[in-house]
């Protein structure tokens, strides 16, 4: 039997299930190679030479050679390579591109800010805990009124800037709040149109592998994901 054509290096979370949402829907083989950010995967030597920046998920390319880290440049990868996801004539190309750049530089960060000074913070810090609350739900806002006349976010069909969003949005009232609830209605029709396809529940049912449970986080985990810095980099090492 062949060796699939695609290793990917992954982890359940919200970035990870987006390359997995293109991979169950494309039909495309790969492999699954867990990085446990828990216990310090993604500070081996051999991951950093194909993700410098020490996060997951990271794509290798074994027909090409080629590699990637960061979920969006996978996604725009896979889509270009296999023509799958991105429209493309010009308009919905690019409707489509920049709503992906929206996802990578407002949705994900501002709400994985805010899921990390709502529950992984120490001690609460209440400007903090407005700050990005407040931003992921106006984030949230964006994209309901966006899909409030359309089906998909770029338009009439499924894109890579759906699978983006989708993970982040999914989330919704465990990371913004309760005030996320219900406030949203085109969005969680859209959340739910999503959901409802099979290659969503295949992507999704690899977080219930045995690989991939981590159970409670401990503090030496605690520390090992949230107290990074510059000396970390020099050291190669957690």
């Amino acid at each position: 039997m062949a060796e699939p054509r695609y290793e990917l290096h992954y982890w359940p979370t919200p970035n990870g299930h987006k390359v997995t949402l293109f991979l169950e829907e494309a039909g495309l083989p790969y492999e699954l190679v867990p990085v446990n950010i828990r216990k310090g995967d993604q500070f081996r030597p051999e991951f950093l030479r194909i993700a410098p920046n020490n996060r997951m998920p990271a794509l290798v390319d074994r027909k090409t050679g080629q590699s990637l880290f960061e979920s969006g440049a996978i996604l725009l990868y896979l889509a270009e390579t296999h023509g799958l996801f991105l429209p493309g004539e010009p308009a919905g190309r690019w409707e489509t591109i920049q709503w992906l750049f929206w996802q990578m530089a407002g949705l994900g960060p501002m709400m994985g800010q805010a899921g990390h000074f709502r529950v992984y913070a120490p001690e609460p810090i209440p400007y903090a805990i407005t700050r990005y609350t407040g931003e992921s739900l106006r984030l949230l806002a964006v994209l309901d009124r966006r899909l409030a006349d359309r089906p998909f976010v770029a338009g009439e069909a499924y894109t890579i800037a759906d699978m983006a969003a989708f993970p982040w949005a999914k989330l919704g009232a465990r990371i913004a709040g309760e005030e996320a609830a219900g406030s949203f209605p085109h969005l969680d029709a859209w959340v739910a149109r999503i959901s409802d396809r099979p290659a969503t529940a295949r992507a999704y049912a690899i977080a219930d592998r045995p690989e991939y449970q981590a159970g409670d986080m401990t503090e030496e985990e605690r520390q090992r994901l949230f107290h990074q810095s510059a000396a970390t980099v020099r050291s190669g090492s957690a």
